[in-house]
C-alpha cells in the first residue's frame, strides 16, 4: 500500500468528485492521503476532509505566499486546528523565493514562527522550499532543536542540500517532476539518497506524472512517482510502498503497522535475504544499524540467531526467487556451518545463492573457508568500501586492527578460485572512497566485477 504525503484535495478542483478521487486512490492501492493545509482556510478544509474520510490526514499551516497574512491571531486559529483529531504536522510552511508574493524578510519571520509553534507541541513541519536553498537550511539549522523533524517536500534542491537536510533529521519527498524527461539532476539526487529518507507525493492538484501531464492531478497517481523512483533505486513497487510508508509511520506515528519484531527472511526485488545474525566484526561508520533497526522497510533486529530449520521453512521452494542471498545485519561468515547446510538445501533443491560479506571470513576463522563453499555458493559481493589501509582502518573501523584491509584483498583473490561471480561493492560516496580508483583495484589489481551501491541498500 502507498502513502501520498502531500496532497491538495481541499482545492476546489476536488470539490465535485473528492468522494470519486477518494474511492479511486484506494482501489489503486492507495492506504492514506495526507492533506496539506496553505491557509487558514485551506487548513480548516483539510481537517474536516481528514474527519470525513477514514483514509486522509491532514496538517495545517500558512504557505509562505500568504506570510504577509499571518499574525498573532491567525496563529492561535492554527493551534486550535493542530489539537484536532488526525492532525499530525504543521505545514506547508517554508519559502518561496520564485514568485515572492510575500516579501523574503515576512516569509522568513512567519517561517521560524512556525517553527516554533510545532516545537512547542511536538509535531513535525512541511517544508516548502523554493529558489530559496541557503536560506532555508539557515534557518532549519538555526532553529534546530529538540524534536524539530519533517519533510521536504516536492523536492528540487540538489544533492548536497538532501544531505544537509537529512542530517537535520528531515526527511526527502519526491513528486511528479522526477518522473520528467529533463529531470535527470533530480533523479541523481534520488539514487544518492538512502530509502530509509525517501517520501513520495503527488501535490495533487498540481505537477501530474508524466504519464497524466497536462490533467489534474490526483493521490492515485502516485504509484507513477513510486514507480519511477523503484526504478532509479532497482527496487520493486511493493519495496517502495514498504520502505515509504514505514518512514511515514515513524515520522507521524498514526499508523501501528510497523514490524515489532525482527526478520529472518525478507524480500527485495526477486531476491530472498537471509538475516543469520545481527554480530559484525566491522564497526563501518556509514551503517545503518547505528541509528535504525530497518532496512528496505524490514525490521532485521533478531531476538535470536536462527537455526538452520528454521531458516529452511523460510526459504520454501528457492527456486520462487532469482537467488537467496546471506546478507542481514551483520557478517554471515561468522555462522559458516549455518551457511553451508543452508546453501547445500538450496543447491539441492534448485536455487541459486549468493553470499554478501565484509571479506572476514578467513580472519574469522582462521582458515580457507572458500573453499569450503565452492559449488554452494553461486556469486559473492564483497564489501571493500574504500581505497586504501587507512581509510578502511578509520571507516570500517575492523575487530582486526592490523592487516583488515589487505586480508580482505587476498580474500577477494581467492575468492575466484572457488566461486565462479566475485564482485567487489562500495557505498556510492565521495566521502568514503575513491570509486576510480576502487575501480581499478577490482578491474585491474583483483581482477573481479565492480560495483557502487547506493548509500544504506542492500545488493
Amino acid at each position: 500500500m502507498l502513502i501520498d504525503s502531500h496532497a491538495h484535495i481541499d482545492m476546489p478542483e476536488f470539490d465535485n468528485d473528492r468522494d470519486e478521487v477518494v474511492e479511486r486512490a484506494l482501489k489503486a492501492g492507495i492506504s492514506y492521503i495526507i492533506n496539506i493545509g496553505s491557509t487558514l482556510e485551506a487548513s480548516r478544509k483539510g481537517v474536516e476532509i481528514a474527519q470525513r474520510y477514514d483514509p486522509v490526514y491532514a496538517t495545517v499551516g500558512i504557505h509562505p505566499h500568504d506570510a504577509a497574512y499571518a499574525n498573532s491571531k491567525l496563529y492561535d486559529e492554527l493551534k486550535i486546528l493542530l489539537d484536532k483529531e488526525k492532525v499530525i504536522a504543521v505545514g506547508e510552511i517554508g519559502l518561496d523565493y520564485y514568485r515572492d508574493y510575500s516579501p523574503r524578510e515576512v516569509q522568513q519571520k512567519v517561517f521560524r514562527d512556525q517553527i516554533g509553534i510545532a516545537r512547542d507541541i511536538n509535531k513535525p513541519i512541511i517544508v516548502h522550499s523554493r529558489d530559496a536553498k541557503e536560506d532555508t537550511l539557515r534557518i532549519l539549522k538555526e532553529e534546530k532543536g529538540s524534536g524539530l523533524r519533517g519533510i521536504l517536500h516536492c523536492f528540487s534542491g540538489d544533492e548536497k542540500m538532501a544531505w544537509e537536510c537529512i542530517d537535520l533529521g528531515f526527511y526527502i519527498s519526491f513528486a511528479g517532476p522526477v518522473t520528467y524527461t529533463n529531470a535527470s539532476r533530480l533523479r541523481e539526487v534520488v539514487k544518492a539518497i538512502p530509502p530509509e529518507r525517501l517520501l513520495i507525493e503527488t501535490d495533487c492538484p498540481y505537477l501530474s506524472p508524466h504519464p497524466m501531464r497536462g490533467k489534474r492531478n490526483e493521490p492515485m497517481n502516485v504509484r507513477y512517482v513510486a514507480e519511477k523512483i523503484g526504478e532509479l533505486k532497482r527496487l520493486s513497487l511493493e519495496d517502495i510502498a514498504r520502505v515509504t510508508s514505514l518512514n511515514i509511520f515513524r515520522l507521524f506515528g498514526f499508523d501501528n503497522n510497523i514490524e515489532k519484531e525482527g526478520k529472518i527472511a525478507y524480500k527485495i526485488r526477486d531476491s530472498l535475504y537471509l538475516n543469520i545474525t545481527n554480530q559484525c566484526t566491522n564497526e563501518c561508520t556509514f551503517c545503518v544499524r547505528f541509528y535504525s533497526d530497518y532496512v528496505q522497510g524490514h525490521n532485521l533486529m533478531l531476538d535470536h540467531e536462527p537455526t538452520i530449520e528454521e531458516l529452511i521453512t523460510y526459504i520454501g521452494d528457492p527456486t520462487e526467487y532469482d537467488e537467496v542471498v546471506f546478507c542481514g545485519y551483520g557478517e554471515p561468515t561468522l555462522r559458516l556451518d549455518v551457511i553451508k547446510e543452508v546453501a547445500k538445501r538450496i543447491k539441492e533443491r534448485g536455487g541459486k545463492v549468493r553470499l554478501n560479506t565484509n571479506g572476514h571470513g578467513n580472519l574469522i576463522h582462521g582458515k580457507n573457508i572458500l573453499q569450503e563453499l565452492q559449488g554452494l555458493i553461486d556469486s559473492i559481493s564483497v564489501s571493500l568500501n574504500t581505497d586504501s589501509s587507512d581509510k578502511y582502518n578509520r571507516i570500517c573501523r575492523p575487530r582486526f586492527k592490523n592487516g583488515a584491509y589487505d586480508a580482505v584483498k587476498e580474500f577477494i583473490l581467492e575468492s575466484k578460485k572457488y566461486i565462479p561471480d566475485v564482485t567487489i561493492t562500495i557505498i556510492n560516496s565521495p566521502d568514503l572512497a575513491d570509486a576510480k580508483e576502487c575501480e581499478r583495484i577490482a578491474t585491474e589489481e583483483l581482477g573481479v566485477k565492480f560495483r557502487e551501491r547506493s548509500y544504506n541498500v542492500v545488493g
